[in-house]
């Protein structure tokens, strides 16, 4: 009997402790912990302080992660690299490798003025021509390497008359390996010896630039065009069918195989190989002779042609 009502007394004990001991794992608090004295300092007092803080939390943004408390690699005030990011020097390197331009053709071309300062239009103004502007006496060279197709040594232009012929005074042309017919005009002189049928390599010296035919007095320059070989009567081809300050460009600046030659092809085929004068093609009336007239020439005995 006594061991009996032990029992009971015990049971009793636990249905009350377990009433009164909160839920959970045993062994294992399920009530909050006690704030900090620090937390409760700064525990706002009452729900509108507490929506303050927080709004004043969301406006600093992220806090940095930088120890001490120092600010991080971005300013979030100015969004600015902090002092510590703009003194990180990136490691030193190699300089840059400077690689070739590709090769766009077989032939190697030269800028037609060596040894001086130029200038030159890069826009077409009356003819498909550029007047590249140099000191007078400076070189006209080779700008590939080819053949003398023409040579003018004398000066026949007279403001008086105008002939379409003679405006570029004394000049050179020479039938490029690539094709294309190269004119220089406007020189003061001719190279010595040289004569069509001559084999001639970039670069070499054709004549001296100067102001002869219509450009006297208008300052020394090379008369420069591309076009394609043709007799000297059709002297209006010979004068320039091809803008050609795009390869005077690429010449210049270091791209020696940008050819001409597929861009006059092109023309040549859309306008035929002995096009019609069309532009700056007559010449001024001149004096009737009083008496009997003078027979002219069929061909200028100092303008040479190759075939």
């Amino acid at each position: 009997m006594r061991s009996g009502r032990l029992a009971a007394i015990a049971a009793a004990v636990l249905v009350t402790a377990a009433c009164t001991a909160p839920g959970g794992v045993a062994g294992i608090s399920t009530l909050p912990p006690a704030p900090t004295p620090d937390a409760t300092a700064s525990t706002p007092a009452t729900p509108g302080a507490a929506e303050g803080a927080s709004s004043a939390v969301e406006a600093a943004g992220t806090p940095s992660a930088s120890p001490g408390g120092r600010r991080g690699e971005i300013d979030a005030a100015t969004l600015k690299p902090s002092a510590a990011a703009t003194a990180v020097k990136p490691p030193p390197g190699d300089d840059p490798v400077r690689v070739p331009p590709p090769r766009l053709s077989r032939f190697s071309y030269v800028f037609p003025v060596r040894g001086c300062r130029i200038s030159y239009a890069r826009k077409q103004l009356v003819l498909p021509k550029t007047t590249i502007w140099a000191g007078k006496g400076c070189s006209f060279v080779a700008p590939v390497s080819g053949t003398v197709h023409e040579v003018n040594a004398k000066n026949r232009w007279k403001s008086s008359t105008d002939h379409g012929a003679d405006r570029e005074g004394r000049f050179v042309s020479i039938l490029g390996a690539d094709g294309v017919l190269y004119f220089g005009g406007h020189l003061d002189t001719v190279a010595q010896g040289l004569k069509p049928g001559m084999g001639v390599s970039a670069g070499q010296v054709l004549g001296r630039i100067g102001d002869s035919g219509n450009a006297r007095g208008g300052g020394s320059n090379l008369y420069f065009a591309v076009s394609w070989a043709v007799p000297s009567k059709l002297w209006w081809v010979r004068r320039g069918m091809v803008d050609p300050w795009t390869y005077l460009d690429a010449w210049l600046n270091g791209n020696h195989t940008l050819s001409p030659a597929q861009q006059v092809a092109a023309v040549r085929a859309r306008v035929g190989a002995t096009p019609p004068c069309r532009t700056l093609c007559t010449s001024k009336p001149g004096k009737k002779p009083e008496e009997r007239p003078v027979p002219t020439q069929s061909a200028d005995p100092d303008v040479v042609t190759t075939g």
